[in-house]
């Protein structure tokens, strides 16, 4: 069972992560899945969407929670039923899951590519980063910051938000491992902590809102 990490934020928060390394048919057993989630599952065309949604449930698991403890809303943010935080994440053969009792939480897992080095005017003001002349630092750097934003968008999860225009993330030293954000929407200014650190050319990033 390859849990790959676990990291107690605080007396009230876990992060699991998950390396896959099974096979579906491994990562089915002891899984039991509502009619809902049996049929998403079927839907997915690609194994290792699949893999990431079981290996998902495997991390529900290990916070004592099992497949119906969860739904999704309208936003398809997902709740837990006893009024827990939860949020998920899947990118390649890494998933993870950051469970908390009294904080709104947010989690992005992301593998470091170039291509983000196009895109990145996108979802920030690349001017900002113009000092980074090394090229895997300046993909390392945009990586935690689109991670950064992705989690604040699971937080908030408002129709609407823009990445580049709605949320912002103050600069940090890669080698600090933190960071803090805010999301400024309709007139209201919301602040948050965020961590990150990175294993296997991934970067992991997980918000907790102030």
């Amino acid at each position: 069972m390859p849990l790959y990490k676990t990291l107690e934020v605080n007396s009230s928060t876990v992060v699991y992560v998950w390396k896959i390394q099974e096979s579906e048919n491994e990562l089915s057993r002891n899984i039991v899945l509502t009619e809902n989630s049996v049929r998403r599952l079927k839907g997915m065309k690609s194994e290792i969407h699949r893999k990431g949604f079981l290996s998902i449930r495997h991390l529900m698991a290990e916070a004592g929670y099992l497949d119906t403890d969860m739904y999704y809303d309208v936003m398809g943010k997902p709740h837990l039923k006893d009024g827990n935080k939860i949020s998920i994440t899947h990118s390649n053969h890494f998933t993870g899951i950051i469970v908390s009792k009294d904080i709104e939480v947010g989690i992005d897992i992301e593998k470091h590519r170039d291509k983000i080095l196009r895109i990145a005017y996108k979802f920030t003001p690349i001017e900002e980063y113009k000092t980074i002349a090394n090229t895997g630092a300046l993909v390392r750097k945009l990586t935690v910051v689109w991670g950064c934003k992705e989690s604040l968008y699971k937080i908030y999860a408002q129709e609407g938000l823009s990445f580049l225009n709605h949320i912002i993330i103050n600069d940090f030293d890669l080698i600090e491992g933190i960071t803090t954000g805010e999301i400024v929407y309709s007139g209201v200014r919301t602040k948050y902590e965020i961590t990150f650190l990175e294993f296997e050319e991934f970067t992991c990033v997980f918000a907790l809102k102030e």
